[in-house]
């Protein structure tokens, strides 16, 4: 059910170009931060991508590169972090569910508004 809502906060965010962002998905945001300082930015700092310079977490780039990315971003970012692909490594072993959640909601977010 949380990540229901999260998902959906997520969408009324986009919809209101993130005029205005819930309390709740801030937290969720800002522990996704944490997350994704500790797991991801070693390769994906700013939101580069050290090992394969064109596939950045940019928008653009996550357009492009990842499958279904316009229709269902949230989805793809969780399923893209929780098996990996190529060079970049499955975290569904190493994080939480809700860790994959609250880091999918940031890179999204951060696409979405500029790294």
């Amino acid at each position: 059910m949380r990540i229901l809502l999260l998902i959906l906060q997520l969408a009324i965010a986009l919809l209101l170009n993130f005029k205005f962002i819930n309390p709740a998905l801030a937290t969720e945001t800002s522990t996704g931060s944490a997350i994704f300082n500790k797991n991801c930015a070693s390769c994906h700092i700013g939101g580069a991508n050290i090992l394969v310079e064109h596939k950045t977490l940019q928008k653009s780039a996550l357009s492009k590169y990842l499958e279904n990315y316009d229709n269902e971003p949230i989805q793809v970012i969780i399923h893209q972090v929780q098996n990996g692909k190529n060079a970049m490594p499955a975290f569904k072993n190493k994080l939480s569910e809700q860790a994959i959640l609250e880091v999918a909601a940031y890179v999204f977010q951060k696409a979405e508004t500029g790294w």
